[in-house]
Formats: structure tokens, sequence, C-alpha cells
């Protein structure tokens, strides 16, 4: 009897918890509802307890405005009125628990209060709250759920990358973006200005960066695939951001508490610089035009490659680090954060090798490997960022020195971005790391079915964005900073694009960077996601439903090609044809792997969920499940 009642109150809890009103992405530290809430009308107020707090309280005032219905007035009171008001409270005497980005937040019949250390959780706990008013039903909602949250982050590094040059983001596109990080309390915005593709940011020292490396031959198709510049083609795509976008767009980001990481690529993926200052490579190819998406390089199973085209800085002219300590000496005096990230990537040393001015310095330097002068030119950069008062940050090639003269210093910083061994071997060796693995972390990848998405040369599905621990097991956890996420723009061409690939994965980010571990589950997750998907549509947010999409996968042993179908998220039915027929609720239930029949057979299969189409529809051809079969 015991066990029966046991039962009957779990299955009572995890009905109430997906029912809920209270759900929030990413989710708090402690979240314990009330029996009655706020309702919110015309003669609410916000009040704030100082002046700096009022930037925060009229953003909150236009948050609240949709799902509303209402435009709440807002005003300073060093004592918040007893009932009817939205309170922002900076604590007279810190909270020790909440440290400098958490919060607490109580919503009552009398009102709600917002409380914190600094700008920083008050305005997460805003963030909170305006979730709270926006359940996404469709409808205007005065009503704010009785809780009591008790908030702060497990990372200190929150971040998501995002690339503009590959594809160009004009400045409108990128303050969208960081108001919609800003809502998932994402606090690091890394802006990667400059690659082969383009050069995004306006050096005033060396104007041919943007009057010639911002700008490419215009082309479309996919990546890597593109016809190559025709001479004298004029190059009339790109763009840049001049020295007074980056200023505004770093005040806007501050305001919402992300700090931005300018990403300046060197001393390979230099292409752009180079179209530019051809002087500067082992080359000096004036030939070399900003690569428009064409093939430039080739890669082997084994991992390595060959760029095609010099794309590389040269490390043992001087000239070089006199161009560096202009740009960086730029960059610093735009961004306030104390991290310039200097890329240090797939930086392919075959021109290096052949230059005899690059062998006199690995001579003189007794170098015995490759690695050593990226190591010693990386050191080079490194002095000249610290010269500028900032810290260099890098991907995780910037430590792979042999020779100890050639190592930065424990103050630089390492982007795991290979795997999370990297990662491991970084905090062994004494430097903090954001691990950014690529497996779990590059929301360019595909995330649902090759047939129906982008093709990419690898897959990343929401699921695994979810379930990443950033703390890899023997590793001392104060040297992980935090995580970040990444988007890549090979193959985008729009802002919705962008958006597409970016959510919902960044919110499963933003959860596995904030939330304890011990708070997370997959299962806790759907109904938030679903809640956050509602929200998305409210906002015109182009967000992904791929996780709904079936999941197909075959074996073929002993001649019996064997189907599997799955669906991330629980509870979803799958149904399936093999006879030509359109799948749906009629059509057979998937409930056990198949034996597919010999012949020209074709699989259609659709997931449903709540009685209604969840996925996209997937079809493929006998052959093609042939192809995809594991042994």
């Amino acid at each position: 009897m015991r066990l029966r009642l046991f039962i009957c109150l779990f299955l009572l809890a995890t009905v109430t918890l997906a029912q809920s009103p209270i759900q929030l992405i990413p989710q708090p530290v402690s979240v314990v509802p009330q029996a009655v809430g706020f309702t919110l009308n015309k003669a609410t107020t916000i009040v704030y307890s100082s002046p700096e707090l009022a930037p925060l309280a009229a953003r909150l005032s236009a948050q609240l405005t949709r799902p509303t219905g209402l435009t709440l007035a807002h005003r300073m009171a060093k004592t918040p009125p007893a009932t009817g008001a939205i309170s922002l409270q900076l604590n007279a005497t810190p909270d020790a628990q909440l440290g400098r980005e958490g919060y607490r937040l109580r919503s009552s019949a009398k009102g709600v209060t917002i409380t914190a250390n600094t700008e920083a959780g008050i305005f997460y706990g805003t963030q909170s709250l305006a979730q709270l008013a926006n359940p996404a039903t469709g409808k205007t909602n005065q009503a704010i759920p009785g809780v009591q949250v008790v908030d702060y982050p497990r990372f200190a590094w929150r971040g998501v990358m995002l690339d503009v040059s590959r594809t160009f983001f004009p400045k409108a596109d990128v303050l969208r973006y960081i108001d919609e990080l800003a809502q998932l309390k994402i606090n690091t915005f890394h802006w990667h200005l400059a690659d082969d593709n383009g050069w995004r940011i306006e050096i005033k020292l060396l104007p041919r960066l943007t009057s010639v490396g911002a700008w490419r031959v215009p082309r479309d198709g996919h990546f890597g695939e593109r016809a190559n510049p025709k001479p004298g083609e004029p190059a009339t795509y790109g763009g840049f951001y001049t020295q007074d976008d980056i200023r505004e767009v770093v005040r806007y980001a501050q305001a919402r508490n992300i700090t931005i990481v300018p990403e300046i690529d060197v001393p390979g993926h230099s292409m752009a610089a180079l179209a530019a200052y051809p002087n500067l490579s082992c080359s000096k190819d004036t030939s070399v035009r900003v690569n428009p998406g064409t093939e430039f390089s080739e890669w082997y199973a084994d991992g390595t490659f060959k760029m095609l085209i010099d794309n590389t800085l040269n490390p043992s002219d001087e000239n070089v680090y006199v161009f560096l300590d202009k740009v960086f000496g730029e960059v610093a005096g735009l961004f306030p954060g104390q991290y310039i990230h200097a890329g240090g990537d797939e930086c392919y040393k075959g021109y290096w090798e052949k230059d005899p001015a690059c062998q006199a310095l690995m001579k003189a330097n007794n170098f015995q490997h490759m690695e050593d002068l990226q190591g010693y030119f990386m050191k080079r950069v490194e002095k000249i960022i610290q010269s500028k008062g900032k810290k260099l940050i890098g991907w995780d090639e910037i430590i792979e020195s042999h020779d100890p003269n050639a190592q930065l210093s424990k103050d630089a910083a390492v982007m795991s971005w290979h795997g999370v061994k990297q990662g491991i071997d970084a905090a062994k060796m004494g430097y903090k790391v954001v691990m950014t693995p690529a497996p779990f972390t590059y929301i360019d990848y595909m995330q649902s079915d090759p047939t129906l998405e982008p093709r990419i040369y690898a897959s990343l599905r929401l699921k695994t964005c979810y379930e990443f621990e950033p703390v890899p097991d023997g590793v001392d956890s104060t040297l992980i900073l935090g995580g970040q996420g990444n988007l890549w723009s090979e193959q985008l061409s729009t802002f919705a694009h962008a958006e597409y690939m970016s959510f919902p994965r960044v919110w499963a980010l933003s959860e596995t960077f904030w939330t304890p571990k011990s708070r997370r589950s997959w299962a806790g997750f759907i109904p938030r996601l679903e809640t956050q998907m509602r929200r998305a549509e409210a906002a015109g947010i182009n967000y992904a439903r791929a996780a709904y999409d079936p999941i197909v996968s075959t074996t073929n042993a002993d001649n019996k090609l064997t189907l599997t179908l799955d669906c991330e998220i629980p509870g979803s039915e799958i149904y399936y044809s093999l006879d030509d027929t359109m799948p749906g609720r009629y059509s057979l239930r998937y409930t056990q792997p198949i034996i597919v029949p010999e012949g020209n057979v074709t699989l259609r299969t659709i997931t449903y969920r709540n009685g209604q189409p969840s996925g996209r529809q997937i079809t493929l051809k006998r052959d093609e499940l042939v192809k995809r079969a594991k042994k």
C-alpha cells in the first residue's frame, strides 16, 4: 500500500512539474512554488533602490509589455511600497550565497521583490521575472506565479561565439543576438572578427584591412565548393564595423551584463589580412584575395591538412609584430574586457618549413619542432597583448610548443575546442580553461538527420549539448572558467539561419553553464524547453524543432538489415511506413527494431506528440539505409 501511495505521489509531482507555470531556462538553483502569486495591473509600478538600477527598471518594463499588455511606470524609491510593486533592491550588506551574479526573487500577493549584490544580479533576476510573466499562452498574462527563487551561476564564463568573418552580420543583427543571449544569462560574447573570409573591424592605422580585407566577390552555394574569383571581378560582398559601431555594441552588451571577447585569428586564418598586406606572409603573394568560400585546403584522414594558398603570417618578420602591435593596440582600446582572443588554431606550417628566414629563426633558438615556432610567435603576441593591459586567450593549439622558452605565461587562457582531452592537458599544465569541445558545443553542426539539415561534416543533437559536462574527471575545477558554444558561419547566409542553428542548443548550453549539475536532467528540461519554444515563437525567433525529428539508425549483420527508430524527446510516438504510403498516426507505430525487407523499399517516418505531428518526415530508400548500417 505504501509503495502504491509513493508511486501515486511521484506521478502527481511529475505531472505538476510539467504543468507548472514556473518554467525557467536556465534552471535556477532553488525554486519553491508559493500558493499565491502577484497580479499585475495598470497601477503596478517598478521601483528601484538606487539610480544605477534605472536602466534595468526601464528595460524590465519594456520586456513585460508584450506578455502582459501593460506599460509599467518605474521610479526610484529608497523604501518600496508595501504592496502593488515590483521592487529591485541592491543588498546593503552583501549576501555571500549570491556572489556577483546571483539574485533572490520572491513573488507573493503583495508584489515581486528581486534582491542582489550587484546590478548584474538584479539584471538576471529581471530576466527570470520576464520569463515567469511569459508562459507564451498566446494571450496577455498579468499573473506572476507565486514563487521563491534563489539563484546563482555555476561558472563565471558562459559564452557563445559568433563568426562574422565567413558571413557578415550587420550591427542590428549582432545587437539582437546579444539580446537573445542575455535573456539566457549568457555573459560572454566571443566575437570572431577576422579570418580568411573577411576582416570586420576598423583599424585606423591600417586602413587596407577594411578597404580590401573586408570585401570579397559574391558567391552562393556550399562553402568550400564555390567558384574562384574571376580576373578583375569586383569584391562587393562584405562589410565591417566602424570603431563607433564597436563602441555601441560594447555599451549595449555591458548594459546586459555581457563581456565581449574580440578575436583576431593569427598566425593562420589570416588570408583577409594578407590580401590587404601581402608582405606579411612568407610567400608575399600579391595575388591573394579574400576567400569567398572556394577550396583552398586539403584535409586528410589522419587530421592533418595542407593549405593550397598561404594564409599564415610570417613569424620571422619583425614587420608582422609591428602590424600586430597596431592591431591589438586599437582592439584593446575598444573592448574593456580582460581578454583578447588571438586565435592560434589550424596554423599550417608548410610555408614556414620552406622559408629560409623561418628556418634560421628556428636554428637560432634551437627549436626542434614546428610547434615551437608557433609557440615563439604566440609568446610574442602575448607580450604585445599584455603591453596593452590585456590577457591572451586562444584555441588549444597555442600551448603545443615543446620548448619551455616558447610557452605562454600562466596568465593566458585556453579554449579547448578539439575535444575534452585538450582541456584536461591545459588544466594539468596550470592554464585556465574554457571548455568548448566541438563534439558538444559546435552549434553550426547538423542538429538532425542529414537529409533535413544544411550539409556540414558533423552532427550535434540537442541532448548531447544538454548533457555536456564542462568539468572533466580528475581536473582541478577552479581552473575551468566555464564553457562556450560556437557558431561558425560557413553555411549560414542569413540571421534567421543563425537563430535556427543557435536555438534551442544555446538554451541547453545556457543551463549546462549556469545550473548546478545536480539540478540538471534531460527529462526535467523538456517541459521548460517546450515553454521556451512558445516564448520564442511569440518573440519571432527562428528556433529549430529538430529535436522532435525521428532518429534513424541501422545495422547489417548476418545479411539482415535492421532498422531502429528513436527520438530525443521522451514520450514521442514514432510512426513509419515501408509501403510507399505517407506515415501518420494510423500508420505502423514503432515499438521494436524492424527487419527491412529486400527489394525497392522506402522508409518514411514521422514523430507525433500529444496526438499531433511534432517532427519532420524523413524519407530514406533502402540503399541509403544500407550505407548507414553499422556492421
